[in-house]
């Protein structure tokens, strides 16, 4: 198995107007974008100072307007068919991207959507680095059920629980690691009606910053500024095409 597996890889921004969301995450996270130059197909890359950590599409057919979370895998393929044995859905069945690698997209048993990539020999690049500010910092899953969701992430990434963190009527937040890294958390919805899904965090140079810089843009503050755990704070909003996300960061 590839040292990479469950390592979070990449970042995928669904959007109805791809020039207006590339001016927004610019603004904000001082991303640099480009077209990738896909034959019949229009996808933006995003990056920060040579590195790529994000991509921008716009669909044909009405979808919504979401961040979609990658996380690499030795074998795309046999992942897909481990992850349905598991109980999973398939959005997207295995499929190559050109330079890149092979990937998919997936349900997890509660419904939440992910990705996964096996990328060709050399990386799973630098999309996710929670040193540096514009990079994928921390993935925060929203489930009905965090126990079946452990079990289901720990089985195909090899994720483990390495604490919980009491929150009151909201009940635990489980922090999930990889390796011994904490990667990202999992809780039950905070509101009713609220679908499973995961969030994004990038890294922010500083969260009032950030703040300001988001409903400057157009943006909506849905919930922050906040402390967390080691001294940083978050922040959670919507962009103004209404895709969620978090930015992390100090005061």
């Amino acid at each position: 198995m590839t040292p990479h597996h469950g390592a979070p890889c990449w970042y995928e921004l669904t959007t109805p107007d791809l020039a207006a969301s590339g001016t927004f995450y610019s603004g904000l996270l001082g991303w640099q974008i480009a077209d990738a130059g896909m034959e019949g197909f229009t996808y933006h890359l995003a990056s920060v100072a040579g590195t790529m950590v994000a991509g921008l599409w716009s669909p044909t057919d009405p979808m919504p307007h979401f961040w979609l979370c990658y996380f690499a895998v030795a074998d795309c393929d046999a992942t897909v068919a481990q992850a349905v044995a598991l109980g999973a859905s398939v959005h997207q069945p295995p499929n190559d991207i050109p330079g890149t690698g092979r990937f998919a997209i997936l349900g997890d048993p509660q419904g939440a959507g992910f990705g996964i990539l096996q990328p060709l020999p050399g990386g799973t690049g630098g999309a996710f680095d929670q040193m540096k500010t514009g990079h994928g910092n921390w993935h925060e899953l929203t489930t009905p059920d965090p126990a079946a969701a452990l079990a289901f992430y720990g089985a195909l990434f090899g994720w483990t629980q390495s604490s919980v963190m009491p929150m009151g009527e909201l009940g635990d937040y489980h922090i999930i690691a990889r390796q011994g890294q904490d990667i990202g958390g999992i809780m039950r919805p905070p509101a009713p009606g609220l679908p499973p899904n995961w969030l994004p965090y990038f890294g922010a140079a500083g969260i009032d910053a950030a703040i300001a810089q988001i409903t400057a843009s157009g943006g909506t503050l849905i919930n922050g500024p906040m402390e967390v755990p080691g001294g940083a704070f978050i922040a959670q909003a919507l962009d103004p095409q209404g895709a969620a996300f978090a930015v992390v960061g100090p005061k």
